[in-house]
């Protein structure tokens, strides 16, 4: 079951976040820069800023009264364009199906309100990226970002044409 998150749901967001992040990179990054990428990214008001963006969408994604996994995305982050900035599912709900079922839930939103692209950026040393071109996508282009106090993100970037 796939659940449109609220302000109410933020706890819940971090901590699927945290569980999920510290098995997804256990082996790519140090435990201080997951630690800080949490702090940026999950705050109470980074994530109730995103909630409060019509065009940003968090998504719950639940099954059996549990919730597995969460997807977030911003409808028009470029021109016709829809940015996937998260998708992460507990250890325990990988290899159910789940990844493609919310994939091909953001792909008849993104339909919906008319962009014609998804793209995302995943780790370079991110087994996902795989996950991500059996399911359509396709690398555009690399980038390393500089995310503060001292860390980079060194990711591909990948695109699906709807």
């Amino acid at each position: 079951m796939i659940i449109k998150a609220k302000i109410e749901d933020i706890p819940t967001i971090q901590n699927l976040a945290k569980r999920s992040w510290y098995v997804a990179y256990a082996d790519i990054l140090k435990q201080e820069q997951i630690d800080y990428m949490l702090d940026l990214m999950y705050s109470d008001h980074a994530i109730r800023i995103h909630l409060e963006d019509p065009n940003f969408q968090y998504y719950l994604i639940k099954e059996n009264d549990e919730y597995l996994g969460f997807i977030g995305f911003e409808f028009h982050q470029e021109m016709d364009t829809t940015k996937l900035h998260r998708i992460y599912f507990l250890k325990e709900a990988q290899g159910k199906g789940l990844g493609k079922k919310a994939l091909d839930f953001i792909k008849d939103e993104v339909r919906k309100i008319g962009d014609k692209r998804i793209t995302l950026a995943v780790n370079k040393n991110n087994q996902a990226k795989s996950f991500y071109e059996s399911q359509g996508f396709q690398v555009y282009n690399e980038g390393t970002f500089d995310i503060g106090n001292g860390y980079v993100m060194d990711d591909y970037l990948m695109e699906f044409i709807l």
